[in-house]
């Protein structure tokens, strides 16, 4: 009801204003001489068809949509439908004068167009003004002093925007509409020179990146959100680096276009995560190549209850396969995936299956029953420190469930088999290294004698909410501290999880059987500045609020992870990010022992060497792996 009695509202203003503009436009032309015979002839000529041309004029406005256009969020859009119409309504109006043969001065169209766009334009924006100011964030924003209080007595967190674009102004737009939220945005920054000293809604662009601190402590500020398309990675890691320089609480808002997509708003600003420092652009892939691999067909995942496993599922998902088979030993892991693939894709064929790898006739039930035609192996063990204390775990889990998938997957012909193995087989000094290279060697010697395109692909660290590393250092800033780190100088390679995931999914499309693809894992990353800027991001000084003690070196532990793409036996591939290894071959003990005529023999030996001590396990991997250095 209330629909119909704004835009009779509107009509009947309308109504008013195209004649006035009209009356206001004999004036000029006349010069105001209401007197003279020439204007009360002419004048008469428009009293007589006033009734058309006002209608006339409304019917063409009707027709730009003036009239169901939501004014309370006009914008420039909103603006030129009111030029537009305005302007097509004189065409009507001088074709129905020259009709009925009536004549006016022509340039009492012209200025009337003008008049009645101003005071159209006008009146709705007087209107939009009128419903802001009644919104009572809005309204609050007048009352809010300059200090930390409203007149209400209210605490209001001081807000500082970072990138005075349209996602910025939408995000002041809204904090004034929200005041629950108790936040006044007290300056804005942004790089472009052409904008300092400007206002975008009343706030003040008072500087570009380099002066976030100055006017942090200058505007009292308490929270920075920083409004930066996602995907400009390299500028994010630089506004970060300056913003960790106050004490601010820091938020990230992705670009409009996310929002757009339904991935984000005000409402779910996100807190910055540490992979937002990485300063890595999301990984290009091509979707077609994937596409083309995997749509419509049956995916087994094992491991799918780990970080990777489980990000594969949720990519993999993406590009519509026939059925998802989501394997792993953790029930509580694959339940959780489980419940969130199936809100995701409600429609589609999602098995979840709790089973080991290194069960022979569990997993043969599993080939027999799905006959997956790709397989995705992600299942191992790869926490080094632990399985370094338990050596015979990693033997067990890592050769034998590698072997059993490889056999099954050559039983059942498996179209491509993809392994993941990790950088720490690159000149391995733990035990995760040595049977994730001897897991390479098994892949690369049964692609020589098979049709299945079997490939790994080697990558470093992974970082995310659920991953160890960051899981532990949140758990030790929450409770106060100390963060513990290994080394001072202790670094290593980072990559966020969906990155990894796209890239294993991309180097699977481009695999041609036998390949160790090589990650792009980007610059190393000292451990010790993601503990210190994970302090500061979560509103903190390191070493006065929060301590930061050194554990020192766990066995198995490098100081620096080497560079998997420096080595001078990389080849490069069709995508920028992923290379091919080529691993000096001198494992012949271990090929013989996979060629042995006795098949058994193999298993045999793996569950014969897990069961024994770890110095050993360690002489026996030193056999297998001529360049295994501890």
């Amino acid at each position: 009801m209330m629909k119909y009695i704004r835009i009779a509202i509107f009509l009947a203003a309308d109504m008013l204003l195209i004649n006035l503009s009209y009356i206001v436009a004999f004036l000029l032309r006349f010069d105001f001489d209401v007197n003279s015979s020439v204007f009360t002839m002419h004048f008469g000529v428009f009293g007589a068809n006033m009734a058309m041309i006002t209608l006339l004029h409304i019917l063409i406005l009707a027709a730009f949509g003036v009239y169901t256009s939501l004014w309370k969020y006009a914008g420039t859009r909103e603006l030129i439908r009111i030029t537009l119409g305005s302007a097509a309504g004189c065409v009507p109006v001088i074709s129905y004068m020259s009709l009925t043969q009536q004549v006016m001065p022509g340039s009492i169209y012209f200025i009337a167009c003008m008049i009645i766009i101003l005071l159209l334009a006008t009146s709705r924006l007087m209107y939009r003004f009128i419903q802001k100011l009644r919104t009572p964030g809005n309204f609050n924003s007048f009352v809010l002093r300059i200090g930390k209080k409203n007149i209400l007595g209210d605490n209001v967190t001081r807000v500082m925007i970072v990138g005075a674009d349209d996602t910025g102004a939408s995000l002041i737009d809204e904090i004034r509409m929200h005041p629950s939220q108790c936040k006044k945005v007290v300056v804005a920054v942004d790089d472009d020179p052409q904008k300092k000293g400007s206002r975008i809604h009343g706030v003040k662009i008072a500087g570009g990146k380099a002066k976030i601190r100055y006017l942090a402590r200058k505007y009292a500020v308490d929270e920075i959100l920083v409004t930066i398309p996602s995907e400009d990675r390299k500028r994010i890691k630089d506004v970060l680096a300056e913003c960790n320089k106050t004490r601010c609480k820091i938020k990230v808002m992705p670009g409009l276009l996310d929002i757009v997509n339904d991935k984000s708003s005000a409402s779910n600003l996100y807190d910055v995560e540490i992979d937002d420092l990485l300063g890595r652009d999301a990984a290009r892939v091509n979707m077609r190549e994937i596409t083309g691999y995997t749509e419509g067909s049956i995916v087994l995942v094992t491991g799918a209850g780990g970080t990777i496993g489980a990000e594969l599922c949720r990519q993999i998902m993406r590009f519509r396969p026939r059925r998802l088979i989501a394997l792993d030993f953790d029930a509580n892991a694959l339940y959780t995936l489980e419940n969130e693939l199936r809100a995701s894709y409600p429609q589609a064929e999602i098995h979840t299956v709790v089973a080991s790898v290194c069960d022979r006739e569990r997993m043969e039930l599993i080939f027999e029953k799905f006959k997956p035609q790709l397989v995705f192996h992600a299942a191992a063990h790869s926490h080094a420190t632990l399985m370094e204390r338990n050596p015979g775990e990693a033997i067990a889990n890592n050769l034998l469930g590698t072997k059993i998938l490889l056999d099954l997957a050559e039983k059942y012909i498996v179209r491509r088999f993809v392994m993941m193995s990790a950088d720490k087989a690159n000149k391995p000094t733990d035990v995760i290294g040595a049977t994730k290279r001897l897991c390479e060697v098994m892949v690369q010697n049964r692609s020589e004698v098979s049709q299945t395109c079997y490939s790994a692909v080697r990558f470093g660290n992974v970082l995310g909410n659920n991953t160890l590393l960051l899981s532990t250092l949140k758990k030790e800033i929450a409770a106060g501290g100390p963060v513990t780190v290994p080394h001072t100088e202790m670094s290593g390679y980072f990559m966020a999880i969906p990155e990894a995931a796209q890239l294993i999914l991309q180097a699977g499309a481009i695999a041609l059987g036998g390949e160790i693809f090589v990650l792009d894992m980007g610059e190393p990353i000292k451990l010790m500045d993601l503990a210190q800027n994970l302090i500061k991001l979560s509103g903190y000084i390191p070493e006065q609020d929060i301590e930061i003690v050194v554990r020192g070196l766990k066995s198995g532990e490098k100081l620096h992870e080497d560079s998997l793409i420096d080595d001078e036996m990389i080849e490069k591939t069709t995508h920028e990010k992923i290379y091919i290894g080529h691993p000096i071959a001198t494992e012949s003990e271990f090929r013989d022992l996979l060629d042995d005529e006795r098949e058994e023999r193999f298993e045999e030996e793996v569950k014969r060497i897990a069961l024994t001590d770890p110095a050993e396990i360690h002489e026996w991997l030193s056999r297998m792996l001529p360049d295994y250095r501890r």
